[in-house]
């Protein structure tokens, strides 16, 4: 009932703002392990992508290093400036800097605490997190190479706003690499948005069947950070949160009701 309730609050935008950020602070307090650096529900590579190499230590997050992974290198990354939008706990600065060879990354997020642990753990030369808005970003214009923004902007008050702020820091050129979720019924509106946001959509495709398949693949490993960091009367809440297999999202992307896309858009 109390995870219904959450959810239900988080449709309407003027209350978005004021839910997911406690949210995120609290995760990044609580929940320190270090190898837990990713947050999104993950994503299986198709029959005509080549498959991804890790190193060994990599490995346990595989599923939602996949999603970066499939999405970055729809254009060049190597020897760019880039900036995610939406960075939570720094896995995804850190693979595109480490795998992908980004000339520096800066990772921005409305949560102070996610920022803090993500500079903790991953801050290095050439990665740096800082905390801002979606809707208000910290930077001049023409700034940037590529733009990053993975299973965030549906906790956004205002994607208009958020694109628009896209587009002026970007460089002419530049690229903008989206992926998130939507109900079925609000893509529409999404697709509506990215075309009014006078940059030139690419591509887009929806993966919906690879999320879904890499929330049944990565289950083991979610269900076994749950169990040993997670206090017991909060596990099932968060198994809804995580998007474990037989959540409601899990369930939804199966049956439709729930859309996973990615696109590529170009300044």
């Amino acid at each position: 009932m109390i995870t219904k309730i959450f959810l239900s609050l988080t449709d309407f935008a003027a209350i978005r703002r004021l839910i997911w950020k406690p949210v995120y602070e609290l995760l990044a307090i609580k929940f320190k392990v270090k190898d837990w650096c990713f947050m999104n529900y993950g994503y299986a590579h198709s029959k005509d992508e080549a498959p991804l190499q890790l190193d060994a230590l990599d490995e346990i997050n595989r599923y939602p290093i996949q999603l970066y992974h499939y999405l970055a290198t729809k254009t060049k990354i190597d020897g760019l400036h880039i900036l995610e939008v939406g960075s939570g706990r720094g896995g995804g600065c850190w693979y595109i800097k480490k795998y992908l060879d980004a000339e520096n990354i800066i990772g921005l997020d409305i949560a102070s605490n996610a920022v803090k642990l993500a500079n903790k753990y991953f801050g290095a030369p050439g990665i740096k997190f800082i905390q801002g808005s979606a809707e208000s970003l910290p930077f001049e214009n023409e700034n940037f190479d590529v733009i990053i923004n993975v299973e965030s902007s549906h906790t956004y008050g205002s994607m208009p706003l958020f694109l628009s702020e896209v587009k002026r820091v970007l460089k002419d050129g530049g690229y903008f690499l989206c992926a998130d979720i939507r109900v079925a019924k609000d893509f529409k509106l999404l697709k509506q948005q990215l075309l009014n946001s006078q940059m030139q959509l690419l591509t887009e495709e929806d993966i919906s069947d690879n999320v879904r398949r890499a929330i049944e693949l990565e289950e083991p490993v979610k269900q076994k950070r749950i169990q040993e960091n997670i206090p017991r009367w909060l596990q099932n809440i968060f198994r809804e949160f995580a998007g474990v297999a037989g959540s409601k999202a899990h369930v939804k992307l199966a049956s439709g009701e729930l859309v996973y896309y990615r696109f590529m858009l170009r300044k």
